[in-house]
């Protein structure tokens, strides 16, 4: 596998860490994106540039993509100038959150090319595309999954979640459900020790030392929110789209979602007041608003 040529399509927030893996990993990688800037950040790093997802699946036989939303995957797998319209890819990597559906229609739309579609999205962060340290949640054929190993390794730990298209999505979607709960109620809590008079900082300390802990209260919080910058690097809008995808597919499952349901309408409102580029560490910030206090060190009422 290491000898055949990658290609990347989506090297943005996420992606632009992973190519950039993959090439300093020996790999020769094509990438293309729809932003020049991106595309011109991932050349100087070792990789070179496609016109097209058509154009990348015509240089090389294993695709991987990270992109935004189901209708950009669907889009840039399927389209007139899609990897379906490519002469050489043989292995199609979504790397996305798409959910289980779009996963599937991808899977069948590749499959009538011979294309064998592997539903791999990650969890990690930008920090962690940075470092290698993804959690890479692959459904898919398992021999398969373990020839891809020396270039999944590079981007994180894999975990092979089962043969059936869209499974690896639902395994993420319930991992960013969780996520999102975290940081939503890590707000309120905070908010509410300091209007109470608690300095942020050492209600993390506790928090972190008890049975409250959560990915908001040991990494996003003390790093992101406490110092002001919110700049986890993943944005509201993206993570309401996977709180809905999710609550979607619970549904169709006929699952109840009754603290979901709650998380995706704070998540909302902070996408309406913030807006959808915000960092996702805002979230924070209407009920800091409604409160009338900052979670920051020293503010205490």
């Amino acid at each position: 596998m290491t000898g055949k040529t990658l290609g990347f399509i989506g090297v943005g927030r996420m992606g632009a860490h992973m190519s950039r893996r993959l090439v300093a990993a020996g790999n020769k990688v094509v990438v293309y994106d729809a932003d020049p800037r991106a595309l011109q950040r991932a050349t100087s790093e070792g990789a070179s540039a496609a016109h097209s997802p058509a154009d990348v699946a015509s240089q090389a036989e294993i695709v991987l993509v990270s992109l935004p939303t189901p209708d950009i995957v669907k889009a840039v797998a399927l389209a007139s100038n899609g990897v379906v319209a490519g002469s050489k890819a043989q292995i199609f990597i979504d790397l996305s959150t798409t959910g289980p559906r779009v996963a599937i229609e991808v899977a069948n739309g590749l499959a009538e090319k011979g294309i064998v579609a592997v539903d791999a999205p990650v969890s990690g962060g930008p920090s962690g595309a940075d470092k290698g340290t993804l959690a890479v949640m692959v459904s898919g054929p398992k021999h398969l999954t373990g020839e891809l190993m020396p270039i999944l390794g590079v981007i994180g730990k894999v975990f092979w979640v089962g043969e059936q298209p869209g499974l690896g999505q639902t395994m993420k979607l319930c991992n960013n459900l969780l996520s999102a709960t975290a940081i939503a109620i890590t707000s309120e809590a905070l908010v509410m020790g300091t209007k109470a008079g608690l300095d942020p900082a050492v209600m993390l300390d506790v928090i972190n030392a008890g049975s409250g802990r959560n990915t908001a209260t040991a990494d996003k919080f003390p790093r992101c929110v406490l110092p002001r910058k919110f700049d986890f690097g993943f944005a509201t809008e993206l993570l309401y789209k996977d709180v809905r995808l999710c609550l979607e597919e619970a549904e169709r499952l006929g699952v109840p979602m009754i603290v979901g349901n709650a998380v995706r309408q704070l998540v909302g409102i902070a996408k309406a007041l913030k807006g959808g580029d915000s960092d996702i560490t805002q979230i924070v910030q209407p009920v800091e608003q409604w409160a009338g206090v900052e979670v920051k060190p020293g503010e205490r009422r």
